[in-house]
Formats: structure tokens, sequence, C-alpha cells
């Protein structure tokens, strides 16, 4: 097999330089104002907007090996925890600058291998000081209050100087400018949703006095410290804040008059409806500004607590959330809506229609509803060649014998809806639609299991194999409405909503008037669901805003002015060999300056400095005033506590919340650490790249043929 043959461990590192250059496109994704982006294909002229590192690297080409591994990197941190993902890409960059730097002055690769590696793992074990736990992050939230400004003695206040208290951000001041009715939950005219569904939930805007008429005091109850339990209470009335600027939203002046009696919506709650040792403020916290994602969870957490109390569970259950994005309306008319939501055909949506309250007959299938699909591990005879696998006698189309009696199945059966993991014959979807049957595809997975639960429905694989025992009851289907009350008519496609009594299944519905917004809105939002359900999984957050990376900043300055082993005594062992020794200190230093540049350009992308020179010395003050102290770690959980490490700088949002103190998942953190890391020396210590197939013809003729050898 013809061959290429190139050497890339050189002075500069062709595999690393390739790292660098791809991660230095994603430089304005750190911080909570990220910088959104275009990926433009030249060839159909297509334009996607962007504004995460996975979507990123899915829209780049990448045709380098160091390219393709690090798109594996960032898809299987995507794929465990959704967010770490900027961190990851960034500090790949980062170190792979540092990692050359080595190689410029001479240290061998397995010196900065091995003194990189137990760097990382000092630091990780340094900052395990840091980890707070849920219960105290809780404590700390409700014992928080605001400070009045002299100046306006009914709102509440936030620190101008840097970064502000996030346990002040939803803790609401006594005095009420305004009132107004709360909004009644009417999960339309069906009964029989769990927990007394219909309970009152908050307006957003309602002030701490009306959650406090609403909602029964929680105590100390160790089991809502982690599930946010609470009893809501079925008052009508309720007082709101309508004034104040932490809570008023540009755009949205006319937000009551959108809230209506829409059947099956949930109104964002207040943050205390979940109780003050509830997810509200928790998910605030881990929002990082996300104010419409972080409303959204704050309505999913309180409709799952109220189940709670039924089913005893105590955490966000991410397989029971779903989302739907809805194009056409303002994204002020995003909410969460009981049942599952999705985009049927205009005539699917009249299907709809006609079922008008009716109760359904549903049918589930797990597999495609087409004749040629055949489950998973479905093995056909060997050496044998299938012409027809149901011969006609009386002629005809075979395709048209298949339609007929999967037809007459669901007709015999009297089904009126059918939900299907994979795809839909189109044919026999115009035949159920012909004969007032609603079929939808591409169902998840979990949505099938919710309504196996609550219908009782059992799941087929062909539709051969339906009995009445596989048929469920109690579904109904209606078209989806804004929270105005307005139907939505997108043309093509009709958002449609589908539920059953006892469902515990909700839908995200993520409302926009630009379709390139529609996947950035859903990622945001999976984002912050999975941060809140990872740390509740922990049951620790780390403090945000730069804290964790600070203390790793000064532990790695600490270990390379000192001789010997470069972490502690208890957690790291000797060097393995003891000419190590002499390349510890410039190794370190190179990891230390990935530290550096990490909050050198979170600072810059959110406008706490200028430049990276002026960021640059801002990180070597706290270093120095942390080491002054004795105790980093004690100074950087104290400055944390009083608002956030980096005070001070302009404030790009003046009049609005946007840099609340954030806190951060543990093991999402760490893990992109390591695997940033990993990636770095895993291609620091290629030494080839042999390339093969008809590329090799192309790299022939190419300028850079020299720097190969053909073999």
């Amino acid at each position: 097999l013809p061959m290429a043959f190139r050497d890339v461990n050189a002075r500069r590192h062709i595999g690393l330089q390739q790292l660098s250059s791809l991660a230095s496109t994603g430089r304005t994704f750190l911080g909570p104002m990220k910088s959104h982006k275009f990926i433009v294909d030249e060839i159909t002229n297509q334009s996607t907007l962007i504004c995460s590192a996975v979507r990123l690297i899915e829209s780049l080409d990448l045709t380098s090996a160091a390219g393709q591994l690090l798109n594996e990197t960032i898809q299987a941190q995507n794929k465990e925890f959704k967010t770490g993902m900027s961190t990851l890409l960034f500090l790949v960059g980062a170190w792979s600058n540092a990692a050359m730097e080595c190689l410029q002055q001479n240290v061998p690769v397995p010196a900065i291998v091995s003194v990189m590696s137990e760097g990382l793992n000092s630091c990780c074990e340094r900052v395990q000081c840091l980890q707070i736990s849920i219960n105290d992050v809780k404590k700390e939230l409700c014992s928080s209050r605001v400070r009045p400004k002299a100046s306006e003695s009914k709102t509440a206040q936030v620190g101008c100087d840097g970064l502000t208290n996030p346990w002040d951000l939803l803790c609401f001041q006594r005095d009420i400018s305004a009132t107004e009715d709360v909004i009644p939950i009417n999960s339309s005219s069906h009964q029989g949703d769990d927990c007394n569904f219909n309970k009152v939930l908050v307006s957003p805007l309602a002030g701490f006095d009306s959650v406090a008429s609403a909602v029964k005091a929680v105590g100390d109850r160790s089991s809502s410290a982690l599930s946010g339990s609470g009893d809501t209470a079925s008052g009508c009335i309720t007082r709101k804040l309508t004034h104040s600027r932490h809570f008023s939203t540009l755009g949205k002046s006319s937000f009551s008059s959108q809230q209506g009696n829409f059947q099956g919506y949930l109104s964002a709650p207040s943050a205390d409806l979940c109780g003050c040792c509830g997810l509200g403020h928790l998910a605030t916290a881990l929002s990082h500004g996300n104010q419409t994602s972080m409303k959204l969870l704050q309505s999913i957490a309180a409709y799952q607590q109220e189940r709670a109390e039924c089913s005893g569970s105590s955490q966000i259950n991410v397989a029971e959330i779903g989302t739907c994005c809805v194009l056409g309306l303002p994204e002020g008319y995003s909410c969460v809506s009981p049942g599952f939501v999705t985009l049927v055909s205009p005539e699917q949506a009249t299907v709809i229609k006609h079922f008008a309250d009716k109760p359904l007959r549903i049918l589930l299938m797990d597999g495609d509803l087409t004749e040629q699909y055949r489950h998973l591990g479905f093995n056909r005879p060997r050496n044998v060649r299938t012409i027809l696998e149901h011969p006609n006698p009386q002629g005809g189309n075979a395709g048209d014998v298949w339609l007929s009696r999967m037809s007459d199945i669901l007709m015999s059966f009297e089904v009126n809806l059918v939900l299907v993991k994979g795809t839909v014959c189109k044919n026999l979807m115009e035949r159920c639609i012909s004969s007032r049957i609603l079929v939808i595809g591409c169902v998840a997975r979990d949505v099938l299991c919710a309504f196996e639960a609550a219908t009782g429905a059992q799941a087929v694989t062909y539709l051969r194999q339906l009995n009445a025992s596989c048929v469920g009851n109690g579904a109904w289907a209606e078209l989806w409405e804004a929270s105005d009350g307005r139907a939505v008519d997108l043309g093509e496609l009709v958002p449609a909503r589908v539920s059953a009594g006892g469902l515990a299944l909700l839908t995200a519905v993520l409302t926009t008037a630009l379709p390139c917004r529609a996947q950035l809105l859903e990622d945001q939002f999976w984002t912050l669901l999975c941060r809140l359900h990872h740390a509740l999984k922990d049951g620790k957050v780390f403090p945000g805003g730069g804290a964790v990376e600070l203390l790793c900043l000064s532990h790695i300055q600490a270990l390379a002015e000192q001789p010997g082993r470069p972490g502690s005594n208890k957690a790291v062992r000797e060097l393995p060999s003891p000419w190590l020794a002499e390349y510890k200190s410039v190794v370190l230093q190179a990891l230390a300056s990935g530290w550096k540049q990490y909050l050198s350009v979170v600072l810059c992308n959110t406008a706490k400095a200028s430049s990276e020179l002026e960021a640059g010395a801002l990180v070597d003050h706290h270093l120095q005033k942390a080491a002054a102290c004795g105790s980093p770690s004690a100074y950087i959980l104290e400055e944390f506590r009083r608002g956030g490490v980096f005070r001070g700088g302009c404030d790009p949002f003046p009049n609005q919340v946007t840099d609340s103190k954030v806190c951060d998942n543990v093991a999402a953190k760490t893990e992109a650490w390591r695997r940033a890391l990993d990636l770095v020396l895993l291609v620091l210590q290629t030494d080839a790249e042999i390339i093969t197939g008809s590329r090799r013809n192309q790299i022939l003729n190419s300028p850079v043929s020299s720097k190969f050898m053909f073999l």
C-alpha cells in the first residue's frame, strides 16, 4: 500500500501546533458572556450560528489526526456532562503552547509528560478544600440578604464592585410596589395528573411576601435540602414586584398581559417557590447568567418537587424532561408544558382537531414503522437471497399489501394514537391520516417509557405483535397554544401537545423568532439542566468566577519554587528519576501559564479587564495577596463569600444582574482538566504521521511534499 511518512516530533511539534490553532477559535466561549460565531460553508453558501465549543468543532472540517482526536475528546465530555467543553478546548490550546515552550527549551518529552501529569494531579488534590456541599450552599443562600441602597429603599441592591453576591440575587425586598393575580395552572379539561398538578405556581416576578403567602414553611427538613421540597398553597392572589430593576427584562414590559389561562402551561415560578432550601437558588448559581433557562428550570424543579412528595424522589429526573423548539414567537413565550410537545404537519394537526378532547387509545412502537425494518440482532439466513417475503397470489404491489395489513391492524384495535421511536413510512402515514389515526415518529425512548407507565401500554417492535393488552388508554392530544392563548400556525409545522393522566413528562418549549437561535437555546437549556443534575449527584459544587483556577495557579507556582517533588507529601509520589528534578520548575511554570491565560481571557471576556495585560496584572495582584495571607485557599474562599475573587472593573450591564457569584460542577470541571491534558500529552508523544490512500497522491503533488518521505 503506498504511504507517506512525516516526522511530527520536531522542535515545533506539528500536532501541538494543530491543537493550538484549533483551540484558538474558541477563546471567546470562556465565561458567561460568550460571543457568537458564524460558520459559513463556501461550497453551499450556508451559514450556521454557534455559541459553544461542541457546535464549533462539529462545524469545522477536521481533516488532521489531531483535530479528530480533539473532536472525540470534546464529544466525550459533552456526552457525559454537557458542560466544561469550552474550558477543555481552551486548556488544550494553552497547554499545547506550554508543551511546545518546553520543547523549545530542550526539555525531554518524558519529563514534560511526567511533571505535567503530577502537577495536575496535585492541583486536583489541592482544590478539594474549595468544595462546598449542597447543604452549605443552600444555607448560605437562605441566610444572605440584600443590601439596600440609600437612594432606593424599596429595591434590592446588588453590589457594583465586581461579582455580585449570588445569594443576594433572589432574596426579595419585602416592600412590594404592585399587586397582580398569580397564574392558575390548568392542565386542560383532562384530569388525573399526579399530585394535584392544578395547584398555583407563582409568576417569576412575584415578591418575597407573595411567595411566603403561597408556600408553606419548609422548616429544617433535611430532605428538602436536596430536593427542594415544599408545599404550594392554593391561594389565588399574590403580590408582585414589577418595578425592581433586578427582575424586569427588556422587551417584556407586557409580561403580565401574556399570562393567560393557557391550558397545559407552566409559568416560571419565583425562586422562593422552591423553598429557601430548594433548587431554585442553586439553579441560579449554576445558570452563569442564563436567565431564560434558569426560569424554565425553576418551573421544572417546582413541578418535580411536587411529584416528589408522592413518589419519594429527591433529585431532578432528566429522563422526564424534553425540549421542543417553536419558531415564530418571541423568546419571552418560552415555558414549561406538562406532557409531550412536538411539531406535527398541518395534516396531522387536522387529525388532532378532530379528537377534540376525546380519550385516545395509544400504541407505542420501539423501532421503525416501515416494511423493511428489522430489529437489532435480526440475522437473515446465510446464502439465501430473499426475492419476496410475502407473495401475493392475487397480484398487485407488495407494498400496498403491507400498507393495507398495517392499517387493518390499527383499525381493528381501535388505535387513535401511535408513538414511534424511529421513522414512519410516508405512505402509511398518509393512510393513517385519512383514517384519523395520529402517528408521530422520532419519539425519544424516555418519552415512550413515560407513556408506558401512564397509560398501561406496552411497546411492540412490529405491528404484527399487537394484541389488546399492548394498547393503552387515557391519552389525549391537542394543539399547543402560546401563553396568551393564541394558537401557533407556522405553516409547515404546528406544535402539538400529547399527554395522559399521571404522565410525569415535562417539555421545555423554547420559542424564538430567529431560526438560527433554536439550536443555541436548546443547548443552553440542556447545559443548565445537566449542571443542576450533576451538582445534586456530586452533592457539592466549586465556587465559580475563576476561584478554583486561581488556587491551581497559586499552587503550581508554589510547587515550581520548591525543590523536590511536584506535589504534597501525601498525594504525590517522588519523581520517577532524579534527572527530572532539573526540569521540574520549567515544566510547572509552563503548566501554570495555562491557568494564567485561562483567567486572563475570562476577565477580558467578562469586561473585568480591558486587555490581557491588565488581566494578568490583576491575577498577579491576587496571587500576591493570597501568598501574603498565608493560606491561599482561605483567602479565595473569603473573597468568594464577599462577592467574588475578581471584583472591580467596568460592568457592561450596570443596570442588570449579569455577574452574580456563580458555582461550577466539581466532576465536570476536573474531568475537563484531565481530558485536556491527556489529549495534549497523547499528541506530544506521537512521533510520526503516516498517510495512506488517495491523500498520498494529493500530498505528492502539493508544495509540502518535501516534508514527507514516500514509502
